[in-house]
């Protein structure tokens, strides 16, 4: 979703303290400050039990949502790469936010438009996008099925909440990784839910909030102008034979090296000697655009995703929420630009652009004795420490403080999207 997200029109970030609903729930269940790096007393991992998963993962591998200019340099996409492997193949409905039907997704509608040489259309999942799934849900199987007895290892509705943006690579790829979680195995309907394009929050979304759409206006142009990136830009565009007036930034030759390398198709020589650069200069480019330094576009990025999150968290904890309100694993089938400013809020991005079919994982722990709540994060299966918190294992509260200086609550999200449209500001660049 690289082009298509940093596009003039359509994402946006805001930023506040802690929540008066976690206030109000911090007295109610009285989260006490845990033993650990803090004091000479570290948590007995053993008399912990886990209560709740939440995973937020990107889409497979697929097609470039954009070809470079010259045809000499494009690979052939050819329709045998969409195959579907057959452990993959699971039925599964789609719905609305309130259970109604599946909203039109103009994105679909739009990939549609571009067939890439050798026939298949851009941003498509492919086999290897479905299998990288498939292998990511068997992961999870390994983890919270089989480790550990925290899920039934068949499909129980009751048990996963599962919500993905509108886009069919995300829907597919979601149908995938739920294969190898449960081994197609299902106890009831699997129903995946999604949201309309212009009230998405999985993403940026510069369409729908309009106080982050004005302040990114021509960023992304004015991005490939930088010193360093400038310089860096000319040079890759010469080596493959790229007209200056061509509107190739580092994003599209991201995007293209990415799905080329991951499926092994014969990629332009100058894009493998470039490949780490690349990389980094694409980074470069999507900071610019957001501005990741101010916590406002962060903010409007990705602070009503984290509500989300967040809500989720302390619905668990609150022992007034009914069983039935609450599920012990949610998933969020999202995008690499949904987990980049995620990954800054959190404290943990490690400045590489998040590869296919990765997952920030989320776990909930109570200790059986003293009932405090820990959260452990992974990025890529691999443990992390959250800004603010004293080691791995970090305590509830100090987690939630981290959060509350990004989450927005629907309506905070709403006023600071609209904000610049009431003051009439300049367009942020």
């Amino acid at each position: 979703m690289i082009s298509r997200v940093f596009k003039l029109r359509m994402w946006a970030p805001v930023g506040v303290l802690t929540s008066l609903t976690y206030c109000l729930h911090q007295r109610r269940v009285a989260l006490a400050e845990p033993g650990g790096a803090d004091d000479q007393n570290p948590v007995d991992r053993s008399l912990l039990e886990l209560k709740m998963v939440q995973v937020v993962f990107r889409h497979g591998a697929r097609s470039p949502l954009k070809p470079l200019p010259q045809e000499d340099q494009q690979v052939e996409w050819k329709p045998q790469l969409i195959e579907v492997p057959p452990q993959t193949q699971l039925d599964y409905t789609v719905t609305n936010l309130a259970g109604g039907p599946k909203p039109h997704s103009p994105f679909d509608s739009q990939y549609r438009e571009t067939t890439l040489k050798g026939g298949m259309f851009a941003g498509q999942l492919t086999k290897v996008g479905m299998e990288q799934m498939f292998a990511l849900g068997e992961r999870l199987r390994k983890n919270y099925v089989e480790d550990i007895p925290f899920l039934s290892p068949t499909f129980n509705p009751l048990e996963v909440f599962i919500r993905s943006t509108n886009i069919y690579r995300n829907l597919e790829s979601t149908r995938c990784l739920l294969a190898g979680l449960f081994q197609r195995q299902k106890e009831g309907p699997i129903v995946i839910h999604t949201d309309e394009a212009s009230s998405e929050v999985l993403y940026p979304n510069y369409q729908y909030c309009w106080n982050l759409q004005k302040r990114t206006r021509g960023r992304r142009q004015a991005a490939s102008l930088q010193p360093g990136i400038s310089e860096d830009l000319k040079k890759v565009k010469e080596g493959m034979g790229i007209a200056s007036s061509d509107e190739v930034d580092f994003l599209v030759l991201l995007d293209n090296m990415a799905a080329e390398q991951v499926h092994n198709l014969p990629s332009c020589p100058t894009l493998k000697r470039f490949a780490w650069m690349i990389e980094q200069r694409a980074v470069d480019t999507a900071s610019y655009i957001l501005q990741w330094e101010d916590r406002e576009s962060l903010q409007m990025a990705v602070g009503p995703f984290l509500h989300i999150l967040e809500s989720n968290l302390l619905k668990v904890v609150d022992p007034a929420t009914p069983p039935s309100k609450t599920r012990k694993l949610y998933l969020y089938a999202a995008h690499d630009v949904t987990l980049m400013p995620l990954l800054m809020t959190l404290g943990i991005f490690d400045h590489k652009w998040p590869p296919f079919a990765v997952d920030l994982t989320m776990e909930l722990y109570q200790h059986r004795e003293s009932k405090e709540w820990f959260v452990q994060l992974y990025y890529r299966g691999k443990e992390q420490v959250p800004k603010g918190c004293p080691d791995r294992l970090c305590p509830l509260d100090k987690f939630l403080n981290t959060m509350s200086v990004y989450t927005l609550s629907p309506e905070k999200y709403h006023m600071l999207c609209s904000e610049a449209q009431v003051m009439g500001l300049g367009n942020g660049e």
